[in-house]
């Protein structure tokens, strides 16, 4: 008999301390063990457009320090952008988002993320202010 695809979805809601990477792989990793499927595909979506998703390394602190003053001199807050509305920091949230994305394809195999040995998922925080940013994961496989 041929395995039966399946299909999970939840919502992670990840608190933010204002700017900075904010790892939930062990979150992720949970909730796609508990799913039951073994061979698959996540994909994850950040329901923002000022805070994104990345993969990135998960072992050294400094790059992660290194990637956000990348960010910051890629789109800096005194740069007298027009959009402003919500604060110095709104346009570059923006600029920083759609430079990085706000969706990732992972695949699922026996059970676990098929992650590399130093990475990690990041939500990045690109407003100054704390926030609760939603990231939707929907799995598909068997």
């Amino acid at each position: 008999m041929a395995p039966t695809m399946q299909q999970a979805q939840t919502t992670f809601t990840i608190p933010t301390r204002g700017l900075g990477l904010h790892e939930f792989t062990a979150h992720v990793a949970r909730w796609v063990a508990a799913s039951g499927i073994e061979t698959g595909l996540l994909t994850l979506f950040c329901r923002h457009t000022s805070a994104s998703l990345l993969v990135n390394e998960n072992a050294a602190p400094a790059v992660q320090r290194d990637l956000l003053r990348w960010l910051d001199r890629a789109a800096p807050e005194s740069a007298g952008y027009e959009h402003d509305d919500e604060g110095p920091d709104d346009m570059p949230a923006h600029i920083r988002t759609m430079l990085t994305g706000v969706s990732l394809a992972v695949p699922v195999a026996d059970g676990r993320l098929a992650l590399g040995t130093w990475q990690g998922l990041y939500l990045a925080e690109h407003r100054r202010a704390p926030h609760r940013r939603q990231v939707v994961a929907h799995l598909l496989g068997e």
